[in-house]
């Protein structure tokens, strides 16, 4: 199963409209996903369920078997502020480690409104994806301005979907 991770927790982002959309083309090559959403984590998470309060969250607890129980991962990051939201870092911090991310394999597909994809938020996830020993696809989509990639929830780039392409064949046989 590949979990797709929409790495932000504001309502109505692009993120979760990207993830969806790589759910379908997911669906497509025939392969099983999910998504999991940080703007369904628990509001008070990192207070109820980090550090000395580990496992004592529940609906935190069933986020994170999600990505436990996932063969491969799929991170869709979008770029705040030269680097990637510190939720999403928050929510990193809160799995079990190392055997959560430990020999996984993932893959990075990075957004902003900008000229450079998410290039910087996808340089320093993948530097701490590394660090927990996950296996990061090398071909790290990014898609530099995706408010004009996107019509009606869709992509119609050209380059974008043969990027996304060879990126889902390359994370199936990965």
């Amino acid at each position: 199963m590949i979990t797709i991770i929409s790495g932000t927790n504001r309502k109505s982002s692009v993120s979760r409209v990207v993830s969806e959309f790589y759910r379908e083309l997911l669906t497509q090559a025939g392969e099983e996903s999910s998504i999991l959403d940080l703007q369904d984590l628990p509001a008070d998470f990192v207070w109820s369920a980090l550090y000395e309060n580990t496992g004592k969250n529940q609906a935190f607890n069933q986020m994170t078997e999600l990505i436990i129980n996932s063969g491969k991962l799929v991170f869709v990051v979008p770029e705040y502020n030269g680097s990637f939201p510190g939720v999403l870092k928050a929510f990193i911090d809160g799995i079990d480690y190392p055997v959560s991310f430990k020999d996984k394999k993932c893959a990075l597909v990075g957004l902003s409104s900008g000229v450079q994809g998410g290039a910087l938020a996808l340089s320093h996830l993948t530097d701490i994806l590394n660090y927990l020993g996950m296996h990061v696809l090398p071909l790290k989509v990014r898609m530099p301005g995706i408010e004009k990639l996107l019509t009606e929830s869709r992509i119609d780039d050209e380059l974008i979907l043969e990027l996304l392409d060879m990126q889902i064949k390359d994370l199936v046989n990965f």
